[in-house]
């Protein structure tokens, strides 16, 4: 296993002893994650603050589901997608996602390959 950029343990306990259920879970977090975080950067670097919030919150469930330390930040997107937040907090919170999820994103594709 790699570093603790992410954990299984809420996957283990949702799929209650199922491996094949782990590995599917797996599956489609790295189907569908890279893409969705590659719009909602997108997304904020265009100032588009609906496309922004739809992809954050699509991806947030998944986030929590494996641990990745992104979930406030995630939370400072869809804030400022709500018009809560200025884009100045936006944007650091947008980096500490991209960094963190491409690296919990690599990590999964090197444990499960």
């Amino acid at each position: 296993m790699s570093t603790q950029i992410y954990s299984l343990e809420n996957v283990n306990e949702l799929a209650d002893g199922d491996k094949e259920f782990v590995i599917t879970l797996v599956e489609a977090f790295l189907e569908e994650v890279p893409f969705d975080l590659e719009n909602m950067i997108q997304a904020v670097k265009k100032n588009d603050p609906n496309s922004a919030y739809q992809y954050a919150h699509k991806m947030k469930p998944n986030f929590k589901l494996f641990c990745i330390d992104v979930v406030e930040q995630v939370k400072i997107i869809e804030s400022w997608s709500k018009g809560a937040l200025p884009k100045t907090d936006a944007d650091p919170a947008l980096i500490h996602i991209e960094n963190v999820a491409t690296e919990a994103i690599n990590a999964l594709k090197r444990d499960f390959a």
